[in-house]
């Protein structure tokens, strides 16, 4: 018998999001672990806002859009507002019910800005990383480093020397014809006038791009992101900020710090050293030079394990760039790229949490 299509669509709704959702949906334990995290940084947020005038969006809500938007590549606010407006999982994951009002995008990007001129993606990823120490999921001894190079959003039209003069306007101002043919365009005599912090940058032999250079270290045990941050994109950055980020995972105990030939550097060899680190790089040896390192670190059998552990970094930055949008940067300014990369740690750290606690249950 042919089924009859109901013209009128039903006014009510008795089942909430809650029951729409499938037990065993992927995010189900993303937000438990989530809403624990969240719980613990209320202190936090109680500082940051006023105890007077108008109610914001709630802070919790808002990260957990932002995770939303890292999690499932929705590329802008005005799309995540959208895809919030009817997308059921959305509704149920960020916390809303099915007849709430979304936010208008402006009154979003407003009350985001709030967290971002915070440091609460760090103290988030400290957060996460606390969870994950409480499953016993952390290396507390051998680590991993290494950079990558995150477009900026700004145009290569955009570089311009900083002292040029005014020029008459373009035939097509919204996309003018710009000829680079035997010009010298360098950090030192040009800059972006749509991201001065933006630099030109040329990494592992791929094109030069206006870019900032995004730094991790993990552990080796299960490949955690322990610790973000960004730079700008010079050629010492990766090792300086290495230094700065090993600083705050080093202590009265030995560790060791796999990482690839770029850090393979007398000068980074022995500041590690000197924060009783043990650095095991990835020996740089060509015709004209030696390594900083020698058999009295290469015999030792963990050498050889950190330099299979280390390339797992590459699998978060993959990770980050092909969903969590960092591949292109929608922000502009290095603590605008660095709050969104920290970020984008902690949503890849929660998924690896959750697929490794669901494999061991």
């Amino acid at each position: 018998m042919r089924g009859s299509e109901p013209l009128q669509e039903p006014m009510f709704s008795y089942i909430s999001a809650e029951k729409r959702v499938p037990k065993e949906h992927p995010l189900r334990p993303l937000r438990r672990m989530v809403d624990e995290v969240l719980e613990g940084m209320s202190g936090d947020f109680d500082q940051m806002y006023s105890k007077m005038g108008r109610p914001s969006i709630p802070p919790e809500q808002l990260l957990r859009a932002l995770l939303i938007q890292a999690l499932y590549s929705v590329r802008s606010e005005r799309m995540l507002m959208e895809q919030l407006d009817y997308n059921m999982l959305f509704r149920w994951f960020v916390g809303l019910n099915l007849d709430d009002d979304i936010w208008d995008v402006t009154v979003f990007t407003k009350n985001r800005d709030r967290l971002l001129e915070a440091d609460v993606a760090k103290l988030f990823l400290d957060a996460v990383i606390e969870q994950a120490r409480g499953k016993r999921l952390l290396s507390n001894e051998h680590y991993s480093v290494d950079g990558t190079l995150i477009k900026a959003w700004a145009g290569q039209k955009s570089f311009k020397a900083k002292d040029q003069k005014k020029t008459p306007p373009p035939e097509d101002p919204g996309n003018p014809t710009v000829n680079f043919r035997g010009e010298k365009r360098r950090n030192d005599t040009h800059e972006s006038t749509t991201d001065p912090q933006a630099r030109l940058y040329r990494k592992g032999g791929q094109e030069t791009l206006l870019g900032f250079l995004g730094h991790l270290i993990i552990e080796n045990r299960n490949g955690l992101v322990v610790t973000a941050q960004v730079s700008r994109a010079t050629g010492t950055a990766e090792r300086d900020t290495a230094l700065e980020m090993v600083n705050g995972i080093c202590g009265t105990k030995r560790i060791t710090l796999g990482g690839d030939k770029a850090y393979d550097t007398k000068d980074f060899v022995e500041e590690l050293r000197q924060r009783n680190v043990t650095p095991h790089v990835a020996e740089n040896i060509c015709r004209n030079r030696h390594s900083a390192i020698d058999k009295r670190t290469t015999r030792h059998p963990g050498y050889e394990i950190s330099q299979k552990k280390r390339k797992r970094i590459e699998e978060v930055f993959g990770w980050m760039k092909t969903v969590g949008l960092m591949k292109q940067t929608r922000y502009r300014g290095t603590d605008r790229v660095g709050w969104m990369f920290t970020f984008a740690a902690a949503a890849y750290n929660l998924i690896r949490i959750r697929n490794l606690t669901a494999a061991t249950a």
